[in-house]
């Protein structure tokens, strides 16, 4: 996979205007990341744009629900061509096994590749102190996505999403068996915003991210095109799986 494969700009920017405008700013982008504030403003419009662009699109919509309510919201993302979607895995693995199925259905009817789902872990906002006090869970960061995967493992689910701070340890536990995404990721150079477990691109790399999600770095640059271009170079000698 080429650096810039492994690359998802989230597009958090506000205006529908300036989200087409940065994504053709971006000719060497493959990935970008459509998140809920701009699904719920523009919708399937902007999907459409998106793909137009021939560009492979992430919805981070994050489903949490009772089983059969992701099952379906899982299957109509697949109708709308999207290439990965986020389910959260405290959903449990029945809710997580819907989703598998809603995407085999899709498959079954269209005769082509469905979107990849990728679990949600603990979102890289969370530390082990908020961990506690706001989910009141005892347990470690570490120690919690680990339980989420080995769930996430038994649902028949291939991708997740996790800190690269915790890539090393999945990749020691599950080897190559996911496929995973890591958001929360901050060039030295870019500020660390509202994220408590943030990462470099080379180090995130290094640790066996297969997909990193870099948002403000680039759409806030001064030249979001130079921005992605430097993030790209930075880890394209990485020697990665």
């Amino acid at each position: 996979m080429k650096a810039n494969e492994k690359i998802i700009t989230a597009l958090d920017l506000r205006g529908f205007n300036e989200i087409l405008n940065l994504i053709d700013s971006l000719e060497n982008a493959v990935w970008f990341k459509l998140g809920a504030v701009n699904f719920t403003a523009y919708g399937t419009k902007l999907i459409d744009e998106i793909k137009k662009r021939n560009k492979k699109l992430f919805l981070d919509l994050k489903y949490h629900d009772i089983p059969n309510t992701v099952k379906e919201s899982v299957y109509a993302a697949s109708e709308l061509g999207v290439d990965m979607l986020t389910i959260h895995a405290f959903g449990g693995i029945e809710m997580m096994q819907a989703a598998c199925d809603a995407v085999k259905e899709f498959e079954d009817k269209h005769s082509k590749q469905g979107p990849l789902i990728l679990a949600v872990t603990v979102l890289t906002s969370f530390n082990n102190d908020n961990l506690k006090d706001y989910m009141f869970i005892n347990q470690t960061v570490e120690e919690t996505v680990l339980k989420l995967a080995e769930n996430i493992k038994k649902a028949g689910i291939k991708g997740l999403v996790a800190s690269a701070k915790e890539t090393k340890m999945l990749r020691d536990n599950f080897g190559d068996y996911f496929t995973i995404v890591t958001p929360g990721i901050r060039p030295a150079w870019a500020s660390k915003g509202d994220q408590k477990r943030v990462t470099t691109p080379k180090d995130a790399i290094e640790l066996g991210s297969s997909y990193m999600v870099i948002g403000r770095p680039i759409y806030k640059a001064e030249n979001p095109k130079e921005a992605f271009e430097k993030i790209r170079k930075e880890i394209e000698d990485v020697n990665t799986r």
